[in-house]
């Protein structure tokens, strides 16, 4: 959060009232403001000005009554010094150098005048007629700052999806045999690039190493590779997702069983993206299952360079989050840290909360989509020293210390009984836990 942008005036917000009915000239709306972004901004506007515009415009008619007698009396006093019987439309644009000083003020004064009352006129025919929005022109808010960052968070949905074709046929891939992916199937350039890159976690001392990886003829384990662990050496089963699409907790439970009975150390599950429910699922019996996060890159295929460096496929382990009560029945959710595997000894072992960039809580799941509702930011060494040089200000200390904290500010119990938790690390990897209140 290092970057400052301006915030717009809201049209549902009093001050966006206000300035509609400044843009408009018309009575400020007295409608009840719950300041809902949804409702948009307040925009700046092109008029088209017709000729019925202006025939139909009454406001014409009381901003020439309201000027019209400061203009007459401006008149008959500069005809008088200059013994002269000037219609308004004969007084000349530009003062006579040999007028006396009174003449030239009333002068003066009278082309002021006239040239107010043409602009007023103006504008009401501008503020009148027909216009068209300009969408990306709305009105700054300069009482109000935007504070944001150079990064999103992004997610496929948890939900499967099948493929068509051009005619609306379902794809199917397994008898496809004339498919191509360049050169290479799409499971081969993963475990290409796996065996070249390994696997990365926060630490770059728990990094996995293969040695070897050779084919598996599995149903859902496509391939076995060798890793050191301390001195001995150990087999991990690699389980490779969908190219586009999501993992689902079944499909883990298969694989680890199918690995299990094949007798392998550990499972690494390589995917672009896993649902809710697959981050509780991490052991089956003694057998650890590592999910790997696969780096949106890998869709290069043959475009992308194999040169083992760069975070190809990184493993985030569960996050280790307590939820607790309050004597109000109010819910709070703590971030205890991160589970984290170590290759060296095979353990799984519970990191701190400096591993976590931020994370978010949605206080009501609704198991179709994540909503945030809370935010907070750990950060690193000063997390908040980039916010306060951008904003040229002292942050509140107590305001900032409820967004810097591992622990959620108390919240209702959901109505749909669930909360999600969602963590993600400094490298941008994601995580996301549900639980049932």
């Amino acid at each position: 959060m290092a970057t400052r942008y301006p915030f717009y005036l809201l049209a549902d917000s009093r001050e966006g009232q206000m300035k509609e009915g400044e843009v408009t000239r018309t009575a400020p709306s007295s409608k009840p403001v719950q300041g809902n972004i949804r409702q948009g901004f307040v925009y700046e506007r092109v008029p088209h000005i017709t000729l019925k515009s202006i025939a139909n415009n009454a406001e014409i008619d009381v901003i020439w009554d309201k000027w019209q007698q400061t203009l007459e009396t401006t008149r008959e006093k500069l005809n008088a010094v200059l013994k002269k019987k000037w219609n308004e439309w004969e007084i000349p644009r530009d003062a006579v150098g040999s007028w006396p000083e009174a003449a030239k003020k009333f002068h003066a004064d009278w082309w002021q005048a006239r040239i107010t009352l043409q602009k007023e006129i103006d504008a009401s025919i501008a503020a009148k007629a027909e216009f068209e929005y300009l969408y990306d022109k709305p009105y700054e808010d300069r009482k109000k700052v935007r504070v944001a960052g150079p990064f999103t968070v992004e997610s496929l949905s948890p939900h499967r999806i099948l493929g068509v074709d051009e005619n609306d046929e379902f794809i199917d891939g397994l008898s496809d045999d004339g498919a191509e992916y360049g050169k290479r199937s799409f499971p081969q350039i993963i475990l290409e690039n796996l065996k070249t890159a390994g696997v990365q976690q926060a630490h770059k001392e728990d990094r996995i190493t293969f040695t070897s990886m050779e084919p598996w003829p599995g149903a859902l384990v496509c391939a076995r590779g060798k890793y050191m662990e301390g001195e001995s050496q150990k087999s991990a089963a690699i389980f490779i997702g969908p190219e586009f699409g999501t993992v689902q907790r079944p499909d883990l439970v298969e694989a680890a069983r199918e690995a299990a009975d094949a007798g392998f150390d550990v499972l690494i599950a390589c995917a672009f993206n896993y649902d809710a429910h697959s981050t509780e699922f991490g052991k089956l019996g003694k057998l650890p299952i590592l999910k790997a996060r696969m780096n949106a890159d890998l869709h290069m295929a043959d475009d992308l360079k194999n040169t083992g460096k760069g975070n190809l496929f990184v493993i985030f382990g569960e996050p280790d989050i307590d939820l607790m009560t309050g004597k109000d029945g109010r819910l709070k959710v703590k971030v205890k840290g991160v589970d984290v595997f170590k290759p060296q000894t095979g353990e799984v072992v519970s990191d701190g909360a400096d591993g976590i960039a931020c994370w978010f809580v949605d206080t009501d799941y609704n198991s179709e989509s994540f909503f945030v509702r809370h935010a907070y930011f750990l950060g690193a060494n000063d997390p908040y020293g980039a916010l306060k040089n951008t904003l040229k200000a002292e942050i509140d200390a107590d305001a900032w210390a409820t967004l810097n904290s591992d622990t959620s500010r108390a919240f209702e119990k959901p109505k749909s009984g669930r909360i999600a938790v969602k963590v993600i690390n400094h490298l941008g990897d994601e995580v996301m836990k549900v639980f049932r209140v």
